[in-house]
């Protein structure tokens, strides 16, 4: 039997990778492949399961030339045969397409990456059964993090014709980043837990417990807008509209006076059982995902007020949306939710196409130029992604 250390002696832990000798193999009588061989980490011995996959005559491997093999694939291999494949043709090893030719069984392909190379310790690198990705989807790729907030990323905003990102954390700092080198530029103190960012032409604003903090930043003018209660989540502008979403479950809104080159309260919108903490506005409407497990959608009436024309479930709450258009122009909803996830749905009919995954969960997503989009997470980091088919 050959097994493998995972690098410490001392203990002598070791994870017997190709299982127990053929006679014990033969011996068990579940007939089913160990889930924790196959994640690298068993450490039972002797396992009452296999540690080797079944054998080819109960699991063929699809045709090269049927189109078998991996459902995703890494962005920057040179074809479908994943990571470490060797090529366009080489064997896929994480693990056999559903279905084919003969219509038999197939092991089943991993619907999420390995956890613990999202946790960043993964000791089996390429030879890991589990995706090492931080999607799965066949367009989205990260390209950089950007580290060195110390808390959970709460706010992005890119403001037009700006070289700068800004990031807002729960650690009470905004950071600015120099777009064409990834390097922070700048920080700012805030002194108080910052819940959200977002920036319209001129304007940053940031939210804040019981108020949101607007600075302009071409005259440097600031000013501070009153009527939450509690933590101000999630912020976005429409129809000549700044909406807040806060912590007590409502919805508010300002009007941009030029007379007073200020905001004046416009609305104020209740629906939602509880936090309000992720909000966008897109196709003539305003979305609003709340921790009660719901996504609301507001459309302007008749005598032009805000109502819910419709409510859509989610098993996991949500925490932060953005929208942004797809290669043939049509909407795509990026739904952050509390399993660690974000989640890509076509719109309006909620089909899913794809999810996005991180160490902790995704607070802030903020889209970008030519693709680009930003996520910020609980651990502090901010990632840089692309959409390959814009």
């Amino acid at each position: 039997m050959d097994i493998e250390t995972d690098g410490r002696f001392g203990n002598k832990r070791v994870h017997h990778r190709l299982g127990p000798a053929n006679g014990a193999a033969s011996s068990s009588t579940s007939g089913k492949v160990c889930i924790h061989w196959r994640a690298g980490r068993c450490n039972r011995f002797p396992c009452p399961y296999l540690h080797s996959e079944l054998p080819e005559a109960t699991a063929k491997r699809p045709s090269q030339s049927g189109g078998g093999g991996n459902v995703w694939r890494n962005p920057h291999s040179g074809g479908g045969g994943g990571r470490g494949a060797g090529g366009a043709g080489g064997p896929n090893k994480w693990g056999r397409a559903p279905g084919g030719a003969d219509g038999g069984p197939r092991h089943k392909v991993p619907d999420r990456p390995c956890r613990y190379f999202l946790a960043g310790d993964c000791s089996y690198g390429e030879k890991c059964r589990y995706p090492h990705s931080y999607s799965m989807s066949d367009s989205i790729t990260m390209l950089t993090p950007l580290q060195g907030h110390e808390k959970v990323v709460t706010g992005i905003a890119l403001p037009a014709g700006s070289d700068k990102l800004y990031s807002g954390s729960k650690d009470g700092t905004v950071r600015m980043w120099d777009c064409q080198t990834g390097q922070c530029a700048g920080v700012i103190n805030m002194g108080r837990e910052i819940g959200c960012m977002i920036s319209e032409g001129p304007w940053l604003f940031v939210g804040i417990p019981d108020a949101v903090k607007v600075w302009n930043m071409q005259t440097q003018a600031e000013m501070n807008l009153t009527g939450p209660t509690g933590q101000v989540y999630a912020l976005a502008v429409g129809n000549e509209l700044l909406f807040a979403a806060t912590q007590d479950g409502r919805i508010l809104a300002w009007r941009f006076s030029a007379a007073t080159n200020g905001f004046e309260p416009a609305a104020s919108l209740v629906g939602h059982q509880l936090a309000v903490v992720s909000l966008v506005v897109g196709a003539m409407r305003l979305y609003s995902g709340s921790m009660d497990k719901t996504i609301r959608v507001w459309a302007a009436t008749e005598s032009g007020s805000l109502e819910v024309t419709y409510t859509h479930k989610e098993e996991h709450g949500a925490l932060a949306l953005s929208g942004m258009p797809d290669a043939q122009s049509k909407p795509v909803l990026l739904c952050s939710l509390n399993d660690n996830t974000v989640r890509l749905y076509d719109l309006p009919s909620f089909s899913d196409r794809g999810r996005i995954f991180s160490k902790q969960e995704i607070r802030a997503i903020q889209v970008g130029p030519s693709g680009l989009f930003f996520t910020g997470d609980g651990t502090g980091e901010l990632k840089v992604l692309s959409d390959l088919l814009k």
